[in-house]
């Protein structure tokens, strides 16, 4: 099975504005620090960097309410995300 990191990048925009669609409704006081806090609390670390990475390259396809709630989030500590090491397999 092949990995495709656009594909995945693609999928965590797509789930951060989902995020966002459902906080819109509340004012903007409320709905910037509920984004955060979803993302923050229901997001795993290596989900969280890419998102930080993606930002870091501009951000693309992030609402603007999205863009701005994830980037009141502190850094994710990249020492406690464990490496991916492909399995090797046996015929």
């Amino acid at each position: 099975m092949s990995h495709d990191p656009h594909a995945t990048m693609n999928k965590l925009v797509y789930m951060a504005n989902q995020i966002g669609k459902f906080f819109v409704s509340q004012p903007r006081g409320h709905a910037m620090p509920g984004i955060a806090k979803h993302i923050r609390d229901f997001w795993d670390p290596r989900m969280r960097a890419q998102m930080e990475d993606h930002i870091a390259e501009g951000g693309a396809g992030l609402d603007p309410i999205v863009l701005e709630a994830l980037k009141t989030l502190p850094p994710v500590s990249r020492a406690d995300i464990p490496v991916a090491h492909p399995t090797l397999e046996h015929h």
